[in-house]
Order: C-alpha cells, then structure tokens, then sequence
C-alpha cells in the first residue's frame, strides 16, 4: 500500500473540504476517467477510475475519513473499506457502473503459478453464486421549466428481461439445467502440464458451460436459451425540483436482470437542460434581464417581473435607478434538491431608449432638457444653409 497517492490529492480537493464538494469532485473526476470516455486510453483510464472511487468510498464516509486523517493511506482501515479496489464497488463495465469483474480474480491468477492455493475455489464460488444484473445508462433533455418545478416523464428503454417461459433458466419448460460434466460445476477446469521445473497446474474457465457450472440439454424456444428477452419498456421516471443541468436521476433495479438469483441493474438517467430564451441559471439562482423605459428608471415604477413558474410578482423600482441595477426577490429561485431550501430570483434592470419619437414627445423632451440646463440638440442644416 505504500506509495499510495493522497486521497484528497486524487479528488482534486483539500483537507477541509464539506461533503458537497466531495461530491461535486467525485462526480467530475468519475465522468473524466470512465472509461467510455476514454476509448483510446481504457487501462489508463481504468486504473484511475479505481482510484478514484476508493478515494471517495474512504471520504465520503465520516468514520473512514477520520481514521485516514489520522493514520493516511496505510492506517487501520486498510484497503480502503470495502468498496476498494477488490471489494464489492464501482467499475467501469460496457453498459455502466458494475463490480469490478473486468479486473479479474486475484485467486485466478495465484492459482495459474500456484495450483490454486490462493483462491481458486473461491473464484468458482464467485462464478456461480448470484450475478447482480448490468447498469444501464440514459440521457435525458428538459426544458427549464421542468428542471425548475419537477415533472415526472415517461421513458423508453432498451433493456433484456426475464424470459416468462423458462423464468430465466434458458431451459425447456419441464427441464432444468445439469451440472457440467466437464467441470463438474466448478465453472473451471485444471490442466497438469509437465515441465522442465517440475509438474506446473494451471485454471481456466470450462469451454463446455463457459464458467456457469451448468449445461442446458433442451433449450427454451422463447428466449433460445439465454434465459432474457429483448424488450423496450416504458418506465416512468420522476424528476425532481431543483435538478441541475448534467446531475444524475438512480432508479435501483430498472436495469438488466440478475442471473442465478443475483438482483437487477439500475438504470442512471443523467438529465440535459434545454437553454431559455429569458432566464439563465447561476447556483440555486435564477437570473434575468427586464427592460424598463426611460421614464420608469427616472421616477420609479411598479413592475410586474415573469416568474420561471408562469406567476408575476409586484416589485417597486425607486426614483432614479440606472441601467444595470441588480433587484432580488428572495426564495423565488430553484429548490435544493431534498431540502426546503430555495434560491433566489435576481433581476437586472436595461433601460431602454426609443428611437422614434413623436413630435408632442420630442418637444417635452426639449423642455425638460431645458430645464436641467441641457443644451438641446441643434437641428442640422442643408448643404448649402
């Protein structure tokens, strides 16, 4: 474990920081390494995902990170808890988050050199015990206004579902599965091979029933065996006020389905929001700008302000307000997601100067520059007088 880098330094955050921004960077650096978005660089990409998981599972977690600020990287809690680099945590797989499968087993390898000493039957354990099910990934566009008021919407997904003739098996109705006589249910096979060092045992997994431990004899005619069949479900998702441009909707168990018992998938739905023509976002905030004419800004008016919600609220403006005045109405903003909390709505004022005036407005014009002892603009003359 020595050499380890920092797990504050790997975040991208400092000592102090709240859980908010351990978030905020877990996000960003998570989305910057997965390694979807890393096609030329996987195994770079992955190994940093890794690490970057295991550095929030410790932080994220005030017990562990206490004891990490006390002992660092080698203390007490060891790997890094159990959703570690070899625990039960987060991957990278084709269709989303999983288990970290694509790493392989320790146990497999000891045991290639070692003749199993190291794990092999735990490997086999792991092969046919219960699979939890594939995370699947959505992208989703709401306007504005949905992100502002919460909506719950309707989505269509492509997903495998349990075969609802063979429940799965992937055998004929009335048959089941038998255990593979070429691993005899292990899901692996052992090979001896001589050697100039002596006898070398190897582990791979069994080609018959490819690691399941099992062999269907007569297979399902609905799903051809596969135990799933391809569907497109409609789900109905609920969204809720507040959410922000680029944050992520979890539905546990609306992903691919388990296998030998193992539960579903989730399903991630990473919300888009559609720019408006008026309103603009800053935090919790929302921002706008509203004309007002020249008379308004010099003797003060009562306005009527657009709320994001579709209602209008009053606010008096006073006697001389300049272009570019900054107005708050307090707690009309976005919500914070899972809380009572609102931000508020900020409005900047553009005074507005006509381009046309008529001849009574253009001669009161003159009179009030007049009055404040402006020079009135001179009329221009002819070419020749």
């Amino acid at each position: 474990m020595a050499g380890k880098r920092d797990y504050y330094e790997v975040l991208g955050v400092n000592k102090n920081a709240t859980d908010d921004e351990l978030k905020k960077a877990y996000r960003k650096m998570a989305k910057q390494y997965h390694p979807d978005a890393n096609p030329n660089n996987k195994a770079e990409a992955e190994k940093k995902f890794k690490e970057v998981n295991e550095a929030y599972e410790t932080l994220s977690d005030p017990q562990k990170r206490k004891m990490y600020d006390q002992f660092g990287p080698d203390g007490p809690q060891g790997f890094g808890g159990g959703q570690g680099p070899f625990g039960g945590g987060y991957s990278y797989s084709t269709s989303g988050f999983d288990g970290f499968g694509d790493f392989g087993d320790l146990g497999d390898i000891f045991s290639s050199f070692f003749g199993g000493g190291f794990g092999g039957r735990q490997s086999s354990r792991r092969n046919n015990g219960p699979i939890k099910g594939a995370d699947l990934n959505l992208n989703m566009e709401i306007s504005f206004e949905e992100a502002f008021l919460g909506i719950e919407k309707d989505v269509v997904i492509n997903r495998n579902e349990t075969c609802n003739i063979c429940k799965g098996t992937g055998a004929k109705p009335g048959t089941n599965p038998i255990k593979c006589p070429d691993c005899h249910g292990t899901g692996q096979v052992t090979q001896v091979q001589n050697t100039i060092l002596g006898q070398v045992q190897t582990t791979r997994t069994c080609n018959k029933c490819h690691g399941t431990g099992e062999v269907i004899t007569e297979i399902c005619d609905n799903c051809k065996g596969k135990g799933t069949i391809r569907k497109q479900p409609r789900i109905k998702v609920k969204i809720p006020a507040g959410i922000d441009d680029n944050q992520t909707v979890v539905l546990r168990g609306e992903g691919e389905p388990g296998s030998k018992g193992g539960s579903k998938g989730d399903l991630y739905i990473t919300l888009r929001i559609k720019r408006h023509s008026i309103y603009t976002r800053k935090g919790n905030n929302v921002l706008c700008d509203i004309p007002i004419t020249i008379t308004q800004a010099t003797l003060g008016a009562e306005l009527e302000i657009p709320m994001v919600n579709g209602s209008k609220e009053k606010y008096k403006i006073p006697e001389g307000t300049q272009t570019g005045t900054k107005f708050t109405i307090k707690n009309k903003g976005f919500k914070y997601v899972n809380s009572n909390s609102e931000g508020d709505f900020v409005f900047t004022v553009q005074v507005q100067t006509p381009k046309k005036l008529s001849k009574e407005q253009r001669d009161l014009l003159m009179q009030l520059a007049k009055t404040m002892n402006e020079q009135p603009p001179v009329k221009k003359k002819g070419l020749f007088g």
